[in-house]
């Protein structure tokens, strides 16, 4: 892409304070051509570049200019203000912060952030839901998460017992509106739900985070751990290949593609916390399905097919009977309206 090139050129010039088109070439893997046509449009693009002629000249940055954004590449600068830009909608911080980036980055490079910036709206409304409110304390809790400060809570359990808690906020996660505070306790790594915190109060004295401490990965460990508790029973189903990615979606994190039987059907592992919650998650595939083990979500889908025949099945001989009086009851019905076209069709000859 030309903009990563000509930011490769700028930082190249920065680099070594005065550069020919030949190394730029060298440099960046293109020709000596397009090297000098790159300089030039980046001067006539306004970046503060000029050549000078003759032996031991180059092309340099006038009075050793430089951009504060080092190894950013177009690509790299596009993607931040495409993750910034919907913030900045409702945080001002964000908005002034973008507008100072823009101004950073020579005018070539500008038009693309600027556009990236505009690309993405966030409309955090439901359809004909009620949004959830963001606690008041989340403000507060990353206040301390940023200027790494203990935090001092009370906090409530799910028995709503209370207690008080003096922890070391590593990071906040917003799950679909839920609010979680990864944190530090004497005890180890907990994470806490913002929402049970009765108060929240940020101490002066200074927290501890791990070195090398990823949210991210720690969040996801966090997940997975629940997603175990959550859903200790697994069975092992096959389906049609081209159903497998549909059945997955319905499990979603819960379900797990272990390989391709011998008549092409794919084996999955799916989960859920008893084997009436992964029977009542089959039984709508019908013999789309085999359970292949364990033998109590077999039994559950038994139980639950006989539910179902019990309720909507209807007897044989019973149903021909009925067909049999619906018929009957028609006849008369037909024969009368077999009369009446028969008249209606005669009348216009006899008055005419």
């Amino acid at each position: 892409m030309r903009a990563d090139r000509l930011v490769a050129t700028v930082l190249l010039m920065q680099a070594r304070g005065r550069v020919t088109a030949a190394e730029v070439a060298d440099e960046l893997e293109v020709s000596v051509a397009t090297a000098r046509r790159d300089l030039e449009a980046l001067s006539s693009a306004g970046v503060p570049v000029y050549a000078q002629a003759g032996r031991g000249g180059g092309w340099s940055l006038v009075g050793g200019a430089r951009t504060d954004l080092t190894g950013l590449t177009s690509s790299e600068a596009t993607a931040l203000f495409l993750l910034a830009g919907p913030a900045a909608a409702v945080a001002p911080p964000v908005r002034s912060a973008l507008r100072k980036l823009v101004g950073a980055l020579p005018e070539v490079f500008r038009a693309d952030a600027e556009a990236a910036a505009d690309a993405v709206v966030v409309d955090p409304a439901r359809w004909g839901e009620r949004d959830r409110e963001r606690p008041a304390t989340v403000g507060a809790l990353q206040d301390a998460v940023v200027r790494r400060r203990k935090v001092s809570l009370v906090y409530e359990g799910r028995d709503r017992r209370r207690s008080q808690r003096l922890v070391d906020p590593w990071g906040l996660v917003d799950k679909d509106d839920v609010w979680y505070l990864v944190a530090g306790t004497e005890g180890g790594q907990r994470t806490f739900r913002v929402d049970r915190m009765v108060t929240v109060t940020v101490t002066g004295e200074p927290a501890h985070r791990p070195e090398g401490f990823d949210l991210s990965v720690e969040w996801e460990r966090v997940v997975d751990a629940m997603e175990q508790r959550r859903s200790p029973l697994s069975a092992t189903v096959l389906i049609a290949a081209r159903l497998a990615p549909i059945l997955r979606d319905r499990f979603g994190r819960h379900s797990e593609e272990i390989g391709i039987d011998d008549d092409g059907r794919a084996r999955i592992r799916v989960a859920a916390p008893t084997p009436l919650s992964i029977a009542q998650d089959l039984a709508g595939w019908g013999d789309a399905v085999e359970v292949v083990e364990p033998e109590s979500v077999k039994a559950e889908l038994a139980r639950l097919g006989a539910e179902l025949v019990a309720r909507y099945a209807r007897d044989p001989a019973g149903a021909r009977e009925e067909v049999a009086v619906t018929e009957r009851r028609r006849a008369p019905a037909t024969t009368s309206a077999r009369h009446t076209t028969s008249s209606t069709a005669t009348a216009p000859s006899s008055t005419g």
